[in-house]
This record gives structure tokens, C-alpha cells and sequence, in this order.
């Protein structure tokens, strides 16, 4: 009787753990059943602003930019007029005694501290953070089971991305990872034979030979899924952000497994999850059921749909390299504002050196930029967009890659964002006139019927005036402007 009893309660144990099991398996690798189950985390909506992180062996030469380890095999590749190929052999020598691989163990990340790049961040006023798991290269930045070739093993031999997940749990900021493995196939020339990357005791770094042309092999694939899945189950990243390698119909077979999977481990661990892709060179996950990225480019008006821009705090790239020319804060806070009031967030990147530190001129940026959220960033964080992102002269071109084309604001460039009933308009640049003119709360305007009740201007203590007439709101701040960005104004209207 005890034996029949005891087989009950282990079938009833089994049936009971198959039924949890399948309940957690909310998203189906299909597409309608992701729409059906999908919505967009409220706190990737409510944060607007995150810090990218490319950082790698990349940065021990600190040359170029982070593509220096594709550029010592290709000798047509070049950045900004830099060479990786001939600067290589002139300082390192020939990849077949010095290649890529050569140089992590001088990564050593020795004077790493994951806390002050957290504080340091939030300062700054972002609200997610997000590393390279690992990127073209191949190189781990995490605790990897299926390479050797990562930060534990080799390099800084810790795991700096437990850490700087940590360091962001315990500060209260999102923690995200990327991966940019899936063009690491391709990456790597190998048309030298006395090239290190034809060592096939180095293929698990280089990869194996591949034509141009050809699709990722089925080895390939579950590699990538393995390593991908490795990163997901050990760190249970909020976001999880992908480069355009995925984005090739190559990739086919595992764009509906891997976004469910992902979306199933978010309700497994009870946290709203974020999956981004750039949809840059295929169409790989209809736009409705991720977030869409936008690499060093934005949208020139309101996506129905949040989005997100990635773009680096330097123009030239994206890890550090000695040599970069470094955007002003003035021109990333613009940024921001006009992203946000577009429905879009802005993932800024910053390239820490090999030793483990942010750069002098990174950290200033950052500083700025928490100084005037610090006072501003009501008009940023939580905010939703108006009726139209804007109004002035200054358009900014869509699409991927566009950043180089878009001018700088004038006063006139007005941006919009609501909190509420309470809408914020934010000029872009200072009125020498003390004047501004929000056109699009002209008596009689076509967006909103409501007189205003008060004007308030939270960028400063100056004293202002205002009146609503035909031409518009129009605002007179008095003495001078009280900062170098952005001058944000409050407005409330009547019931």
C-alpha cells in the first residue's frame, strides 16, 4: 500500500512539474503567438537614456577603432584614414607571429572598479547599462562555457560582467548585454596562409574559412545559439541587444526561437525583458514585437512603435582609441531631447581603456550631462510624446547611419514631451533675445484647445513673462542663459 502510495506522489510530482513547465512557455516560436503575449517594458519606456559599453582586447592598441582586429588581416580596411594593417606590422609585426589573440593577455583591466563606472553612469542620469557580451571579434566579456577565449580564462582572468552586473543591481539601474558574434564568421580574412587566423588550433577564436557568400553552417548556428543562450541563462540580462550579423537570412531558422526563448525566461524570472535588433541588412523580427535600433541615425518624426538610438560619445569609435574626437555635451543632450520626444531612448556608448578606466574626456561628457539632468530631467525621464515631436527649422535625417548630415539646433527648434497633463517644450539652443515663440500653442492652434494657466522655466531661476497670442506662446526670459544646453519650460493648461 506505502509503495503504491509513494509512486502516486512521485507521478503526481512529475505531472505537477511538466504542467509548471509548460506553463512558463507563454511565448511559442511563432510569430502571432509572440504578438499575442507581447507589450513593451514600461521601464525601457520610462528611462529614455542608457550607457553602451565597447570594451575588449580592442583597446590595447587603442588604434583606428574597435574593428582594428578585423583591419590587421584586410588591407583595404581602413577608419578615418587609419591603417590597422600596415600600422600593425610596423609596431607589432606580422600576424603570424603577432596577431589579434596577442594581445589579451596584455588585457588585463587591472584597474577596472565596476562600482565607480556605475555611479558614474547614473550620475549621468542613465537608467540602463549595457556591455559588449562580445562583439565581432569573438572574444568573450563573460563567464563563457563554450570558448575559452574570455575574460575569466584569459585577459583580466574575472568576471568583469558579473560585476558590472552587480554593481548595477545593487545602484538600482537595468542591466543589458549585446552580441555582436553572429558576423564573427566573416570577420576574419584568412587569405595568408602564414596568417595566424589559418591556425586551426585558433579557429575557436577566428572561426573556421568561410566564403563571403556562403550561409552560416548548422555548426555555426548552434554555436551561436549555445553562447547566445550561455549569456541569457547565466546573467539574466533586461535587455538583450543584437548587431546586424543577425540580420541575415542565414539566421532564419533560429529569429523565432531565440526571441522566445528570451521572452519565456522574462516570465520565468518574473522582469519585463527588452530585445533589441536593427532589422539593418534583412528583416528579421517584425518591428511590432521588439524594439528597434537605430545605429548612429534616428527618426525624423514620432514612431508609433519605442525605439532606440545607439551612437557613441566619440565620432569616430566606438572602443577606445587615442585619437578620437569626442561630441560635446551641448550636442548629446540635443540629442536626447529630440530622440525622446520621438518616443525613442538613447543608448550612448563610451569605450573604456584596456586597463580598465573610462577616459578623462568621456567622464567630463557624462558629468555635464548629469549636471543638467540633474535640473532638466523632468522633462525627460517617465515622459511620453506630445502630439508632435517638435517645431523649427533643424531636421534630422532618418535611418541608420545618418548622424554626419544633421546640423545643429537653433532656438527655434522646439521639442515636445508630456508627463501627465503637464507638457514640457524645450528649446534647443538660446534665444539671444531672451525670446522664445512656441508656434504650436498659438490661440486657436490645432493641437490643443485648452488656454494656458502658467508657463514655469526650470532650467534657471531667471524671472520671465509670457503671454499666449496668434503668433504663439510667447516667453521672455530675463537676464542670461543659465546654461550651455538645452532650456526647458513647463506648461500647465486651464481645465
Amino acid at each position: 500500500m506505502k509503495k503504491k502510495i509513494s509512486i502516486a506522489v512521485v507521478l503526481f510530482c512529475v505531472t505537477i512539474n511538466m504542467f509548471s513547465q509548460a506553463k512558463k512557455e507563454v511565448f511559442k516560436p511563432d510569430w502571432e503567438s509572440i504578438r499575442a503575449n507581447y507589450k513593451v517594458a514600461e521601464w525601457f519606456r520610462d528611462a529614455k537614456f542608457g550607457i553602451f559599453l565597447h570594451w575588449g582586447p580592442y583597446a590595447v592598441p587603442a588604434y583606428s577603432s574597435e574593428k582594428y582586429p578585423k583591419g590587421i588581416y584586410d588591407p583595404k580596411w581602413s577608419k578615418g584614414g587609419t591603417k590597422p594593417y600596415t600600422y600593425h606590422r610596423e609596431h607589432y609585426g606580422e600576424p603570424s607571429k603577432f596577431g589579434y589573440k596577442d594581445f589579451i593577455p596584455q588585457f588585463k583591466a587591472e584597474k577596472f572598479n565596476a562600482d565607480e563606472w556605475i555611479s558614474l553612469f547614473k550620475e549621468a542620469g542613465a537608467r540602463y547599462v549595457v556591455p559588449v557580451a562580445e562583439h565581432h571579434d569573438g572574444y568573450a566579456m563573460y563567464n563563457s562555457k563554450f570558448t575559452r577565449w574570455n575574460v575569466v580564462q584569459t585577459g583580466p582572468k574575472k568576471d568583469v560582467m558579473k560585476m558590472l552586473s552587480d554593481a548595477c543591481h545593487k545602484q538600482g539601474l537595468k542591466f543589458g548585454m549585446s552580441s555582436h558574434f553572429a558576423y564573427n564568421r566573416l570577420y576574419y580574412k584568412k587569405d595568408d596562409p602564414t596568417w595566424d587566423t589559418n591556425d586551426p588550433q585558433y579557429y575557436d577564436l577566428y572561426g573556421k574559412p568561410v566564403k563571403e557568400g556562403d550561409k552560416p553552417t548548422q555548426e555555426y548556428l548552434d554555436l551561436w545559439w549555445n553562447r547566445t543562450t550561455d549569456i541569457i541563462d547565466n546573467y539574466k540580462p533586461d535587455l538583450l541587444w543584437f548587431d546586424y550579423g543577425l540580420d541575415n537570412e542565414g539566421f532564419k531558422s533560429v529569429h523565432k526561437e531565440i526571441l522566445s526563448y528570451y521572452y519565456n525566461k522574462g516570465v520565468e524570472w518574473k522582469k519585463d525583458v527588452v530585445f533589441q535588433d536593427k532589422n539593418m541588412k534583412y528583416e528579421s523580427f517584425p518591428e511590432d514585437l521588439i524594439v528597434l535600433d537605430l545605429e548612429r541615425g534616428r527618426m525624423d518624426g514620432i514612431n508609433k512603435l519605442p525605439w532606440q538610438t545607439d551612437t557613441s560619445i566619440g565620432k569616430i569609435s566606438w572602443g577606445y582609441v587615442t585619437t578620437e574626437e569626442y561630441k560635446t555635451s551641448d550636442y548629446l543632450i540635443d540629442e536626447l531631447i529630440d530622440i525622446v520626444s520621438k518616443n525613442g531612448c538613447l543608448l550612448l556608448n563610451v569605450g573604456p581603456k584596456a586597463d580598465g578606466t573610462i577616459p578623462d574626456e568621456a567622464k567630463a561628457i557624462l558629468t555635464d550631462m548629469g549636471k543638467w539632468m540633474k535640473i532638466n530631467g523632468q522633462a525627460i525621464f517617465d515622459t511620453r510624446p506630445w502630439k508632435i515631436y517638435g517645431e523649427g527649422p533643424t531636421k534630422v535625417s532618418k535611418g541608420n547611419h545618418t548622424e554626419k548630415e544633421n546640423k545643429d539646433a537653433v532656438a527655434e527648434d522646439i521639442r515636445f514631451t508630456t508627463n501627465g497633463d503637464t507638457l514640457y517644450a524645450t528649446s534647443l539652443a538660446w534665444s539671444e533675445t531672451g525670446i522664445f515663440t512656441v508656434k504650436s500653442l498659438a490661440l486657436n492652434n490645432s493641437y490643443e484647445k485648452r488656454a494656458v494657466k502658467s508657463v514655469q522655466f526650470i532650467s534657471g531661476n531667471n524671472k520671465i513673462n509670457w503671454k499666449q497670442n496668434a503668433e504663439g506662446l510667447v516667453i521672455n526670459v530675463k537676464g542670461t542663459k543659465p546654461c550651455e544646453s538645452a532650456y526647458v519650460f513647463k506648461i500647465e493648461f486651464k481645465k
